[in-house]
């Protein structure tokens, strides 16, 4: 069985089709140019550009920042023309910006380039997240998000291993330029992207009328503002483990933390691969009450034991957790959204990561420095604390119908008589 999009190509109601291993194979080679600069940057700002860590942490706002204020633009761009073009002109702006990082000799150059790569970056995402909906059955969209993420974070864990092996006989010039190439390579697989995809089903009609009616005067989707607010609840939880972590291992007696963080991407990436079903089989709102119940148990117990065990434990809870929350919130967002909308839903919704990062340095990193790392775990608990009760009693409240397990009637993968 199949539909037909408007482009006149048939559409397979099956979910791991040639368009979306394409879309994913695009993110997944992107978000490694991604990952080989998380090493690069930082020893580029220190080495040749001679600056600190306030030099670092401006870098990454600058990156975060405009991503911020290009992805509510995004998702209209994508909704008017097409969601390819986000993907291959996303990949192409980001990879041309880090080429030329390696030619920069002053660091307020750095900081514009990173502020372009922010927005091929932000580009990116929105083009991807939106194919992958797009591409995902009603019933199967968390799935879908689950398979996309793995991408994401694959490329993630990948990109800093090839980076730091460039960076051997510390060749700055060579390092982004390589970088670069794989953003630009990620353009050229993006071309065999669909440019448009045909609905396969309903949505939420009453929420998706609302929001046709009155949303479109708004730079923020409504669809996308509560499920967003508690997905940057628990972006600022996670940025408590990331952000301390590395010193707070050492004073607990371990001698590195690469081991830790790479528990943690392997807990996320296989519950993600094999679990890829379980938030529609629990429902958004039994699975990211999990998804941040978790992270904060793995939070708190960093507070509370003060061990090398302690640390393992809570680095496998923090990445089962993460895997549940974007994916359920990702499908909660586009289920409510109208298929014109779909693109400005999930570009405005994806902002949230940046806003969550955001906030939760600026919170936790002030309360760690008042009450110290390991008292600073708390900070993440609060957060996640906070996005609870939002999902409980504001997102999803008990008796709503988003609150079970995506269900359909008939489901599109399954074949009838007459089909």
């Amino acid at each position: 069985m199949s539909t037909t999009n408007e482009e006149g190509s048939a559409r397979p109601t099956r979910l791991l089709t040639r368009p979306f291993v394409v879309v994913t194979a695009t993110a997944f080679i992107f978000f490694i140019y991604i990952g080989m600069l998380i090493p690069i940057v930082p020893l580029f700002i220190e080495g040749p550009l001679r600056r600190g860590e306030f030099g670092i942490g401006l870098t990454i706002a600058a990156f975060a920042g405009s991503a911020i204020l290009a992805r509510p633009f995004l998702g209209r761009i994508a909704d008017r023309y097409g969601r390819r073009v986000l993907l291959v002109g996303g990949s192409a702006l980001a990879g041309l910006a880090g080429i030329a990082s390696g030619q920069v000799t002053e660091f307020w150059q750095l900081l514009i380039s990173r502020s372009v790569m922010g927005v091929g970056e932000a580009a990116v995402f929105v083009g991807a997240a939106t194919l992958i909906a797009d591409l995902s059955p009603r019933h199967r969209r968390a799935e879908g998000a689950s398979y996309f993420s793995v991408a994401v974070f694959g490329g993630i864990g990948v990109g800093p291993i090839i980076g730091e092996w460039l960076l051997d006989d510390t060749q700055f010039e060579r390092a982004f330029a390589v970088a670069g190439a794989f953003a630009l390579l990620a353009a050229v697989v993006a071309m065999f992207a669909p440019a448009r995809v045909a609905p396969l089903d309903a949505v939420d009609e009453t929420i998706a009328s609302a929001v046709s009616a009155s949303g479109r005067r708004r730079i923020m989707h409504p669809a996308a503002v509560m499920p967003g607010v508690v997905l940057a609840s628990g972006v600022a939880a996670f940025s408590t483990f990331g952000a301390f972590i590395p010193d707070y291992s050492r004073e607990v007696g371990l001698a590195t933390s690469g081991g830790l963080f790479a528990v943690y991407s392997l807990t996320s990436l296989l519950v993600r691969i094999f679990g890829a079903t379980l938030p529609e089989r629990l429902g958004p709102r039994r699975a990211v009450t999990i998804a941040l119940g978790t992270v904060g148990i793995g939070l708190s117990l960093l507070a509370l034991v003060p061990t090398v065990a302690a640390l393992w434990v809570a680095s496998m809870l923090v990445g089962l957790g993460i895997a549940f929350n974007y994916p359920s919130l990702l499908a909660l967002t586009v289920n409510r959204a109208s298929d014109s909308d779909r693109a400005w839903a999930i570009s405005s919704f994806t902002m949230f990561f940046e806003v969550g990062s955001v906030f939760g340095g600026l919170f936790i990193g002030g309360f760690a420095q008042a009450v110290g790392k390991q008292t600073g775990f708390f900070g993440g608990v609060v957060c996640c604390l906070v996005g609870l009760y939002l999902l409980r009693f504001k997102l999803v409240p008990a008796g709503s119908p988003d609150a079970g397990p995506t269900r359909s009637p008939r489901t599109p993968d399954t074949p009838v008589a007459g089909d």
